[in-house]
């Protein structure tokens, strides 16, 4: 979502205006696409004995920023150009439809909406809306769009500065909280809100379906081998210049210094990584995250650090991977396994250290 908060030094309040820096390996939010290098502009990367050559680009989008890498003819500055200007205007369809930092987005006209009254929606905030309610049933509520007025009250949304919430407004906002409550008609093509003061935010799942608009928009002009990288979820189709899978960095669940964990090849699918140490404040020697549970209407306090969960979309993989790190790592890792869910969990243990758990699914996953 435009100006979302995404990473700080761990002794700074949240900064809700930072994007992400560019860096060697591009390390958004807990992915990073091995060995590529962010550019600012379009330049052939690598060409390959068929004479393809491999190409990249970058952009600001959804307060963050994207890397586009894919393989096309050698004779292709041109045709790069314009695929660059379609995933542009692709995410910033996405950003003008789902953001609440955006007064005349969709989901903020929806917000004002009054209750009992039927708003026309797009397609595609629809299709976000209707994968975020499947998600919500599959993780018993763990993910919740409508849990914007938590979110808020903790000062991780669009306005507000990092906060405790007296014990009394946290009761008074639950009461706001359930995605149960919006009524989605996909039939219809419109959303309902069924509580005056409900609020949705759609920031756990949106910039994921960025990355899949990004990929349908290349798909469009006819290239199959890419990587995008949109605020750190990924999403991989085809293979790279040499013929091998685009390789996939998991990072080191810390604030600094920053550094890959694991390597995977997800394969033609996305990936998207959930943790607790890039957005959070703390009070009193205690860290509060940015992630919500809508439970307890605080941010979690359970050992687990992150959560990375590989679907065959990004916005799925990036709303799942909210919804089992809300979970912990005892519910999500159980969840995971019952549903055959893909998902790699790094837990905090005593001392500092750090175990990982993979589901049986994420096992069957190449590292490289």
């Amino acid at each position: 979502m435009a100006a979302a908060p995404h990473q700080r030094r761990a002794s700074e309040p949240v900064p809700h205006a930072n994007r992400f820096r560019r860096r060697r390996l591009f390390l958004a939010g807990g992915l990073a696409a091995c060995g590529v290098a962010a550019m600012a502009a379009v330049l052939p990367r690598v060409r390959g004995s068929d004479g393809r050559g491999q190409l990249r680009f970058t952009g600001d989008a959804m307060g963050t920023t994207y890397t586009v890498t894919f393989v096309a003819p050698t004779r292709a500055m041109s045709f790069a150009r314009a695929a660059r200007d379609a995933v542009d205007a692709a995410v910033a369809s996405v950003d003008a439809q789902m953001s609440t930092f955006a007064r005349d987005s969709e989901i903020s006209r929806l917000n004002r909406r009054a209750p009992g009254r039927p708003m026309a929606l797009s397609q595609e905030t629809l299709a976000v809306l209707d994968t975020a309610r499947r998600v919500s049933e599959a993780t018993g509520g763990a993910f919740d769009v409508t849990a914007g007025p938590l979110v808020n009250a903790w000062g991780f949304g669009p306005s507000g500065a990092p906060r405790i919430p007296a014990p009394a407004e946290l009761a008074m906002l639950r009461q706001r909280v359930g995605f149960r409550a919006l009524d989605i008609d996909s039939t219809g093509r419109s959303a309902t809100k069924m509580h005056p003061d409900m609020y949705v935010d759609l920031s756990g799942i949106a910039k994921g379906y960025g990355a899949d608009r990004a990929a349908r928009a290349l798909e469009a002009l006819g290239i199959v081998d890419y990587a995008i990288e949109l605020g750190g979820e990924v999403m991989a189709r085809g293979r790279n210049v040499d013929g091998d899978r685009w390789r996939v960095a998991i990072e080191e669940p810390q604030a600094s210094p920053r550094k890959v964990r694991r390597i995977v090849a997800p394969g033609d699918r996305a990936m998207a990584t959930s943790g607790d140490y890039r957005i959070y404040f703390e009070r009193g020697g205690r860290r509060y995250c940015h992630e919500i549970d809508p439970v307890s209407a605080s941010p979690v306090s359970h050992a687990l650090a992150s959560v990375t969960v590989v679907a065959d979309d990004c916005a799925t993989a990036d709303a799942l991977a909210t919804g089992l790190m809300v979970l912990g790592p005892k519910d999500g890792y159980a969840l995971a396994q019952r549903a055959g869910l893909a998902a790699y969990f790094v837990e905090r243990v005593e001392q500092g250290g750090l175990v990982d758990r993979n589901s049986t699914a994420f096992d069957a996953l190449a590292d490289v």
